[in-house]
């Protein structure tokens, strides 16, 4: 068992169909948090490479007992890879407590899912600095040297 504790992530809602062949559901839930805010409480996860349909790939860390997927490190943006972790908010203890704050690629949705007008939607991805908040994407940027230029869409 691995236990992970989050600090303030962000979440969204991804229909795309690559998520949904790779969950077997109809979306992913995620929480994007820094690398440094994702702090293993318990135990070591287990890593396994899988391919992404932008053909960069993701390691996914896994429960080793379980092999439930916990949270993934996606490779399409280098600069950011080493900075973010994708953390599976169904896998939490208390999930309830992180609705999503965006929909993310409506476009590719299933057509019987019905989004909330209240959370932001894109029918792709969404440039990071839209959907973080403001203080929190500046310092992810300052801290780790990282040019504003080499922060495109996410996911």
């Amino acid at each position: 068992m691995v236990d992970i504790d989050l600090v303030a992530p962000t979440h969204w809602w991804d229909s795309c169909r690559w998520c949904q062949r790779e969950t077997g559901a109809s979306f992913a839930l995620n929480a994007m948090i820094e690398a440094d805010q994702l702090v293993v409480l318990r135990g070591e996860p287990e890593w396994t490479k899988v391919p992404s349909e932008s053909g960069a790939g993701q390691n996914i860390a896994r429960c080793p007992t379980c092999k439930i997927a916990l949270y993934s490190v996606y490779y399409a943006n280098p600069a950011i890879a080493k900075l973010i972790r994708f953390v599976r908010v169904g896998t939490l203890d208390t999930p309830e407590l992180l609705p999503p704050n965006a929909h993310i690629w409506t476009s590719e949705k299933q057509p019987w899912v019905v989004l909330s007008d209240k959370v932001p939607a894109f029918e792709v991805g969404y440039e990071l600095e839209d959907i973080w908040p403001a203080e929190r994407y500046a310092k992810l940027l300052k801290d780790h040297n990282v040019p504003a230029e080499l922060s495109p869409e996410f996911p």
